[in-house]
C-alpha cells in the first residue's frame, strides 16, 4: 500500500480545500461579519497541512493500484469533511457530530440538515455551506485530477472510484483532460445559472448558493424555507430547468456545448427524461385537488419531481401533505436518481434501464428457451459482468437501505422516518418523510444516528462498492 502518496495527495487535498474556504472572506467583509479570523486560522492550518504532507510523501511513487485507489478516495471525503467542519465549529459553536454531519451532507450532495435557524447564521459560513455542495458535486478527486499532473497512470483509478454511475466515460485519452473537460461544462452550466438567477431578482450570494446547490443536485440554501422562500414562478422553473440538466451525464453535456448534438441521442439521456415526463405528469393530475390550478400544480409538482429524481433536494412545496399517490410515486424516484456520470445520487438511470431490459429479455427467454437474446444499449453488447456487476449493486444498495433503517429505528425513530432518512442519505437526497420530511431537519436525531447516516452519506456517494470494499478482511491481503 502506498501510504507516503495516499498522506501526501489527503494534505494537498486539504490545502485545495482551505484556498477555496477563502472566498467566504469577501462575503464576510461585505456583509461586516467577524468570522475573518476564523477562516484565515482554518486556511492557514490547511496549506500547513499540505506543506507537511508534500515533506513527508516527497519521496512517495506516484503510481497508485487498485486497492490504493479505494482507500485513497473514501479517506479523502472523510478527512476533509472533518477539515471542512472546523468553520461549523469555530463560527456556529456546533459539536463535532453535528458539524461533521453537515460537511459530510454538504461534500456528498445530499442536503440533510442539522441546523434549525439557517437564517441567522453568518453569510460568509452560508456560502462555504453551499460551497462544500459545489466542490463535491463534481468531485474533489475530479478536481484534483483535473489541476494536477503529478498522479500519472494513478488518476483514472481514483475517477473511477469516485465519479459517480457505473462507468466514467473518457472524452480525451488523457485522463487529467477528461477531468479538466468535465470541471469546465460544470463550470459553465453553473455560470449560465447564476446569470439566470439573477435576471431573477436574486443578489449575487443567493444567485451563488443556489447555483452551487441545484448544479451539484445539492439542495443546501440559505434560507429556512429553501427555495420556497422567493414565491417566484421565474425562479422555480429556471432551477426545474438546471436540476434537470444537472441530473444528466456531464460528458454529454461538454458534448453539446461544443456543437456535437448527435450526444443526445443516448439511451439513458432518453429513459432518464421519460422517467420525469411521466412522474410529472402524473402527480400534476394527482394535485389538481390541492391546488387552484393545472398551472399551479404543474409548477411545484414538477419541482419536487424533478428535486427529488436528481437528488437535489431542495423544496417549494410540503410534499408530505399531499396525496398519498404522488408521495408513493416520490419515494420511488428517490431510489432511482439522476444518469451515470451526473452529479445525482441514488441507484442511477443505467441501472435501472439495463436491468429493465435484461427482465424483459429474461421473460422472452422462458417464452423461447432456445432463443438468444443479447443486451444492447446505445448500439453497444453489454456483456454479462457488467449485468451481473450491476446486479450485485442493486442487491447491495437495497440491503443497505433496509440495514439503515434498522439500525435508525434501534434509536426509537418510528419506521416511516427511520426508512425516510435511509433512503434520503443513502440517495443523496436530503429531505425524506416522516419527522425527516420537507420542514423538518435531522438536528433532532440521536448522535449515533447522526454517524450512522453520515456512513450512509459516504457510501452512496462513492456508490457503495468503493466504502464497503475497504472493510472487508480480503483488502488489506496482499
Amino acid at each position: 500500500m502506498n501510504y507516503k502518496f495516499i498522506v501526501k495527495f489527503i494534505s494537498i487535498l486539504i490545502a485545495i480545500t482551505s484556498l477555496f474556504m477563502a472566498s467566504s472572506i469577501p462575503f464576510a467583509l461585505y456583509y461586516s461579519e467577524k468570522t475573518i479570523p476564523q477562516f484565515v486560522i482554518i486556511i492557514i492550518l490547511g496549506i500547513t497541512a499540505g506543506m507537511l504532507g508534500l515533506v513527508v510523501g516527497k519521496d512517495a511513487p506516484n503510481r497508485l493500484n487498485r486497492k490504493d485507489g479505494f482507500l485513497l478516495v473514501s479517506l479523502s471525503w472523510i478527512v476533509i469533511s472533518a477539515f471542512g467542519s472546523l468553520p461549523y465549529i469555530l463560527i456556529a459553536h456546533l459539536s463535532f457530530t453535528d458539524a461533521f454531519f453537515e460537511t459530510m451532507s454538504g461534500f456528498t450532495t445530499t442536503g440533510a440538515s442539522i441546523l434549525a435557524n439557517i437564517e441567522a447564521l453568518p453569510k460568509s459560513l452560508l456560502f462555504w455551506r453551499s460551497l462544500t455542495h459545489w466542490l463535491g458535486g463534481m468531485g474533489i478527486i475530479v478536481l484534483t485530477v483535473a489541476i494536477l499532473p503529478m498522479l500519472g497512470i494513478g488518476g483514472i483509478k481514483l475517477i473511477k472510484a469516485e465519479a459517480p454511475g457505473p462507468s466514467m466515460e473518457k472524452i480525451s485519452p488523457r485522463i487529467a483532460e477528461t477531468a479538466k473537460y468535465l470541471w469546465l461544462a460544470y463550470v459553465v452550466l453553473s455560470a449560465l445559472e447564476t446569470v439566470l438567477l439573477l435576471l431573477g431578482g436574486m443578489n449575487l450570494f443567493d444567485a451563488l448558493t443556489h447555483t452551487f446547490g441545484t448544479m451539484a443536485t445539492g439542495g443546501f440554501s440559505p434560507k429556512n424555507s429553501s427555495v420556497a422562500y422567493f414565491h417566484s414562478s421565474y425562479i422555480d422553473w429556471v432551477i426545474i430547468i438546471f436540476m434537470f440538466i444537472a441530473g444528466a451525464n456531464f460528458s454529454i453535456h461538454f458534448r453539446v456545448l461544443t456543437g456535437k448534438f448527435k450526444a443526445l441521442n443516448d439511451e439513458e439521456l432518453k429513459a432518464y427524461a421519460v422517467i420525469v415526463l411521466a412522474a410529472v405528469l402524473l402527480v400534476t393530475l394527482d394535485n389538481l385537488s390541492i391546488y387552484k390550478n393545472i398551472f399551479q400544480s404543474l409548477r411545484y409538482s414538477a419541482f419536487q419531481v424533478v428535486s427529488i429524481m436528481t437528488t437535489t433536494g431542495f423544496v417549494t412545496a410540503d410534499y408530505s401533505k399531499w396525496n398519498g399517490f404522488a408521495k408513493t410515486i416520490l419515494f420511488i424516484l428517490m431510489f432511482i436518481g439522476g444518469c451515470a456520470g451526473s452529479t445525482g445520487g441514488s441507484i442511477k438511470v443505467i441501472r435501472i434501464y439495463t436491468l429493465f431490459k435484461q427482465a424483459i429479455n429474461e421473460l422472452k427467454y422462458n417464452i423461447h428457451p432456445k432463443g438468444v437474446f443479447t443486451l444492447t444499449i446505445n448500439g453497444q453488447i453489454v456483456r454479462k459482468n457488467i449485468i451481473f456487476s450491476i446486479s450485485g449493486f442493486f442487491f447491495l444498495y437495497m440491503a443497505t437501505f433496509f440495514i439503515v433503517a434498522l439500525l435508525v429505528s434501534m434509536f426509537g425513530v418510528d419506521i416511516l422516518t427511520s426508512l425516510g432518512a435511509s433512503a434520503a442519505t443513502l440517495g443523496n437526497i436530503g429531505p425524506g418523510f416522516g419527522k425527516v420530511g420537507p420542514v423538518n431537519n435531522y438536528a433532532w436525531l440521536p448522535s449515533t444516528v447522526k454517524w450512522i447516516l453520515s456512513t450512509a452519506m459516504l457510501a452512496g456517494r462513492l456508490e457503495i462498492y468503493t466504502v464497503f470494499v475497504i472493510i472487508t478482511p480480503a483488502f488489506f491481503r496482499k
